[in-house]
Parts: structure tokens; C-alpha cells; sequence
């Protein structure tokens, strides 16, 4: 892949992540608080859509080994100096899905965080309350692989944390294998692509699920729900709740 030369502003955007995803300590001890429920020191853990790595680093401070994906260069760069030194991260410039080759990045310079593959989610943000001002300026082909791949080729996971903007059914559609837990994220403009990651999960083992709302790292539910009462929760979202993650928890 040639080097990409990145349109002005987006070294800001990307200084203004590193910001708010490295810098405030109290989210950090929340996220910690929230990830020691998945991992213990020495298991593995998958993270698909790194960004600029602060999953990474908590992982990391939970004394977890990290396999994490990124598909956009200048996250990627910033990943590589932030975790590149660390024997016990390994960093993959690839995006993930049902399917490997390669596949065409969606990529907002002034956002770099709702970058994207899919062009559904594109679609489904234009005109949208708290999305109209996001613009997708450019488009990349980046090399896609699989989570069964990387199961072969690393080992199944404790923790596999998926964040893809939109693409997050596609990435369940390429793991055949459950692991023990694992979390999506979601938005009240793609509730459908919740819906289908419940479906899928549902279809690959006795899981039980969980939800925090925005970056909140504080889990919804005192225990954890059904997928038919996970379905009915993000149905029921006001609009302006805009996002979460669910978790899902392995049975038995």
C-alpha cells in the first residue's frame, strides 16, 4: 500500500482523540474497572477497531496480550508509537469482516473515529440528528481478514471488543467459534445491525448480554439479560442516545 498523505485537519482530529481517549485518568480507572470483569493477567485479547489504542492500553494495564486491528493509516501510525515497542501487542494495519481480501474504508479527516466500511452506516447518518455535520471526504482500499483467522493464527481470545461503526455484524459473520466474551458496539441509527449481531451471537452459543450506554464504562443491568431482552432494550432507545456497547458473556 502506497503512503497515504492525510488532508489537513485531520492531524488535529487525531491529536484531539489522543486527548480525550489517553487523558482523563478517571475514565481510565472506570474502563479498567469495567474490562478486569473479562480478563485476567495473561489472557488474550482481540481489539477490532483500535482507534488510537486507549482499549489497548487498559487491556495492557489488566496484564492482558493484545491482537489489535486498524485499518486507517494515521491511527495506525499513532498506534505503532504508543504500543509498537510492546512485545505483548500486536499491531495488524487491517480492517476485519466476514470475509478476507480487501475492502473500501469510508474515512472522515475531520472524525477520524466514525470512519467506516460500511456504507449503510454512511447512508443511514445522513440527515440525522447529532450526525449531519459528519462528512466521509475520502475513500481507501485496506486489506480485510477475519476473526476465525485470527483465531488461527493467535489463539481464541478471553475478549474480543468490536468497534466498526455500522460494520459490526459483518465482523460477527466471520467467527465460528465462541469466545468466552466479547462486546459490539451500536448506534439508534443502525439498531438493525444490533439486532443481527444479537442474532448471530445468539446462533453461536449460550451467551448473556450487558449494555453501557455512550462511554459511560458503567454496565446498564445489575445482571445480565437475555438476547430477546437485550433486542427489546435497544429498540426502546430514545434516538438521542446515539450509542453503547453490548457484552456478551459465554454460559456455562
Amino acid at each position: 500500500m502506497k503512503p497515504v498523505a492525510y488532508p489537513r485537519g485531520t492531524a488535529r482530529s487525531l491529536s484531539r482523540s489522543l486527548r480525550v481517549y489517553h487523558g482523563d485518568h478517571a475514565r481510565k480507572a472506570a474502563m479498567d474497572g469495567l474490562y478486569a470483569r473479562f480478563l485476567r493477567p495473561g489472557d488474550l485479547a482481540f481489539d477490532i477497531g483500535a482507534h488510537v489504542g486507549d482499549r489497548i492500553s487498559s487491556f495492557r494495564r489488566l496484564g492482558a496480550h493484545v491482537v489489535a486491528l486498524e485499518p486507517q493509516p494515521g491511527p495506525a501510525r499513532a498506534l505503532r508509537l504508543i504500543h509498537g515497542r510492546d512485545p505483548k501487542v500486536t499491531l495488524v494495519e487491517a480492517a476485519c469482516g466476514e470475509s478476507p481480501g480487501s475492502a473500501t474504508l469510508r474515512i472522515n479527516s475531520a472524525n477520524p473515529t466514525v470512519s467506516t466500511l460500511s456504507a449503510a452506516f454512511v447512508e443511514a447518518a445522513r440527515g440525522e440528528e447529532g450526525w449531519r455535520e459528519q462528512v466521509w471526504d475520502r475513500e481507501l482500499s485496506v486489506p480485510c481478514t477475519t476473526l476465525d483467522a485470527l483465531i488461527g493464527e493467535y489463539g481464541l481470545p478471553a475478549f474480543v471488543k468490536i468497534d466498526v461503526e455500522g460494520f459490526e455484524a459483518h465482523v460477527l459473520a466471520g467467527l465460528t467459534r465462541a469466545p468466552p466474551a466479547l462486546s459490539f458496539e451500536f448506534t439508534t441509527i443502525q439498531r438493525d445491525v444490533a439486532q443481527a449481531c444479537l442474532a448471530r451471537l445468539a446462533a453461536l452459543g449460550p451467551y448473556s448480554f450487558n449494555v453501557a450506554l455512550g462511554e459511560s464504562q458503567a454496565l446498564g443491568f445489575p445482571d445480565a439479560v437475555p438476547a430477546a431482552a437485550m433486542a427489546r432494550y435497544i429498540r426502546e432507545l430514545p434516538h438521542d442516545a446515539n450509542s453503547g456497547d453490548v457484552y456478551a458473556l459465554l454460559q456455562g
